[in-house]
């Protein structure tokens, strides 16, 4: 099966999909390991600062050697030339905040997935045609699942993910499972800049686990 496909299969399985940023490399892999301890295949690193793309190929080589099964992604891709910097550093897959054609044109070309961010029925349509599989609904909270539950019919064929906002509890998650999403996007809300700060990554295992066993009682 080609990668694509997996991921396409793997963060729906997975209900979850993680993402953070930190500017320090070594807490940025301590992160990618205490999420995997907790079950996680699938992170979204996000390209937000200029430490990304170094740490980035730091994490990488840590999936490679020690994570067995993790897919790791980058996410804040705005045009296609970052999308290609990072390809060459072994993403996974990539995500945009916004519809960006260069970013699909590149990822398509390196037979990626991209999930781009889209916040109206013009743009999923317009993302649609450009072949996207996966939607990220950004800004999630300002959207909310009421809006999924209006246009949902409309793309019978396409995966969708709310991000940001995105509650840790199980009201907040079960009402965007009702609406019809494959999966959520949680980033401070689950890795908040406190436990970033304290280095609690037992503490973000533990509320990754959490979040799991909640996506599993609700999954329709």
């Amino acid at each position: 099966m080609e990668k694509k496909q997996t991921i396409l299969e793997l963060i729906p399985q997975q209900g979850i999909l993680p993402l953070y940023f930190n500017k320090d490399a070594t807490v940025s892999i301590e992160v990618l390991k205490a999420l995997y301890s907790a079950g996680i295949r699938a992170v979204e690193y996000t390209n937000r600062g200029e430490a990304a793309l170094k740490n980035f190929i730091e994490m990488r080589k840590v999936c490679d050697t020690e994570l067995k099964g993790m897919y790791l992604g980058i996410g804040t891709i705005k045009n296609g030339e970052m999308a290609q910097t990072f390809i060459d550093a072994g993403t996974d897959y990539i995500i945009c905040p916004g519809l960006v054609e260069s970013v699909a044109a590149v990822a398509d070309k390196n037979k990626l997935l991209w999930v781009p961010g889209c916040m109206t029925p013009s743009e999923i349509i317009k993302a649609e045609t450009l072949g996207a599989r996966m939607i990220k609904l950004f800004p999630g909270n300002i959207l909310g699942p009421a809006f999924l539950s209006a246009i949902k019919e409309i793309f019978p064929s396409l995966l969708f993910m709310p991000t940001g906002g995105v509650e840790l509890d199980k009201d907040n998650i079960a009402g965007w499972y009702k609406a019809g999403v494959c999966a959520v996007g949680m980033g401070s809300k689950l890795i908040s800049k406190q436990l970033l700060e304290n280095k609690d990554y037992t503490q973000i295992t533990k509320a990754t686990k959490e979040v799991l066993a909640i996506i599993r009682t609700i999954k329709p």
